[in-house]
Parts: structure tokens; sequence; C-alpha cells
């Protein structure tokens, strides 16, 4: 083993700030500011965003494979449609938390035409964006 790799191996993890600097656009199609990831800080279970939802847009309807979500919105109004076809839907509002299983269909849809909602975004996964499933309804299937 070379010694950049065994000082990798044996470095102690440190302690890391991070300031998103940039907006990205997900595979849910929802601007996200990336703060805790594998890529960013090297977290190996772990992510942590904040997504913003334009005043009345919605995600793409999607699941996450394999990895728990946890959601607490820090701003606006968000119904959450979720499971099969999307037909059931909660509302979260400024304070609140949601949890989303793995697996489970679901789309976010911003409720206020006029101001953007916004959230921290966590997951039990470094690297969630690669395991972004789009979900087509089964009833939208038959159209």
């Amino acid at each position: 083993m070379n010694r950049s790799k065994l000082m990798k191996a044996t470095a102690p993890p440190i302690v890391q700030a991070i300031r998103p600097s940039r907006e990205v656009l997900t595979r849910q199609n929802l601007p996200y500011f990336v703060g805790v990831s594998g890529e960013t800080v090297g977290a190996r279970g772990l992510s942590m965003h904040m997504v913003v939802i334009p005043p009345g847009a919605r995600s793409e309807p999607h699941s996450h494979q394999g990895y728990e979500t946890a959601i607490y919105v820090l701003q606006g109004r968000v119904e959450t449609r979720y499971g099969e076809g999307l037909a059931q839907s909660v509302i979260s509002e400024a304070g609140d938390f949601l949890f989303i299983p793995p697996g489970v269909p679901h789309e976010a849809i911003n409720l206020s035409a006029t101001e953007s909602a916004r959230a921290i975004v966590s997951r039990n996964d470094s690297e969630e964006q690669d395991r972004v499933l789009p979900y087509v309804s089964p009833a939208a299937d038959g159209l």
C-alpha cells in the first residue's frame, strides 16, 4: 500500500462546516443546496441538504430505493402525495417533520402560489441521488 493510501485509511475524521455555494437541480426536478454528502465531506451513511420548492411547483413523482428520508419544513406548506397511484396525502408546514420510508412513491407540492417552501432533507445514504427512481402511476400507464 502506498503512503497516501495508508495515511488516508488511518487519518482521523475531521469536523467540517459546509456552506452550499450553488443550487443543483435534482432528479426530483427540485432545486437543492447540497450540504452533507459523500461528495462534499466524505460522509458514508448520511446526506443532508436544503430543498426549495418554488411557488406552485411540485417534484417529479419518485421513490428512494433502499433508504429513509426525514424532512423538516422551514417555510411554507407542502402537500406530499404518496403511495400507490399517489392516492394518499399529508400536508406539512413550517415546524413539521415528515418521514418517508424506503421505496414509497411520493411527490411534493408547494401549496402557495406566491412563496417558496423550504425544508431540510436528511437521508441515511451519502449518495442518495444515485438511487432516486422515477414513479409512473399505474393509472397513468393505462393512458
